[in-house]
């Protein structure tokens, strides 16, 4: 190998390495005027297991064969703890969980805290960090909590670790919500879902506990 081209190459290596993890990006830092989050007074108490918001989601739903099954359960303030374990149907690299599942675990863990401010958000942004490889039969312990509001936007993180609640951390991300009205689902969604969704008494308690009144 030519050797200018590998000192470019060992070079480029360092570089990597050492680049910046998430938390530098300008929409994920909230703006002067965020205020602190505030837990519901209907939100579920400590403790308490959230159960999955619709049956066919891939993070939470138990009626998704190779779905991610993540329970979440409400914290302290505005945060909750997950789990989920990585099964061979999630697995990328042989043995090891696919990185875009992991994010959807991420994803799906930030999005639950919108229980405990009573309010339907959508993910706006998600930016992740991927620490250390996550093995097939792995359970992934999760946290995340809201850490600033303003006006629609929620700012959030969550951070997953392996080996137990306390273990090495393997992935994290720094997430941006948007909030938004059932419409936002029956006008993008398809009929089909929307429909048997709109049939489930279940899903229209679940739907009406959250909107927000003007």
């Amino acid at each position: 190998m030519n050797p200018s081209l590998a000192r470019c190459r060992a070079g480029t290596r360092a570089r990597v390495r050492s680049a910046a993890v998430s938390g530098n990006s300008a929409a994920l830092q909230p703006p002067d005027d965020a205020v602190a989050p505030v837990r519901h007074p209907d939100a579920p108490a400590p403790g308490e297991l959230l159960g999955a918001h619709y049956g066919q989601c891939f993070g939470c739903g138990g009626e998704q064969p190779h779905g991610l099954h993540l329970e979440a359960r409400a914290g302290e303030g505005v945060s909750i703890t997950a789990e989920f374990t990585v099964q061979p149907a999630h697995q990328g690299a042989p043995g090891l969980a696919h990185g875009g599942v992991l994010a959807a675990a991420l994803d799906e863990t930030l999005g639950s805290l919108n229980w405990l401010l009573r309010t339907i958000a959508v993910t706006g942004r998600l930016e992740t960090d991927f620490v250390r490889p996550v093995p097939v039969g792995t359970v992934l312990h999760l946290e995340a909590e809201v850490t600033a509001v303003a006006g629609r936007k929620i700012y959030c993180t969550a951070t997953g670790r392996i080996g137990g609640p306390d273990g090495p951390v393997a992935v994290r991300a720094d997430a941006l919500f948007i909030e938004v009205k059932v419409d936002h689902f029956v006008d993008h969604g398809r009929e089909e879902e929307i429909r048997a969704a709109m049939e489930d008494p279940d899903q229209v308690r679940r739907a009406r506990a959250f909107e927000v009144n003007p």
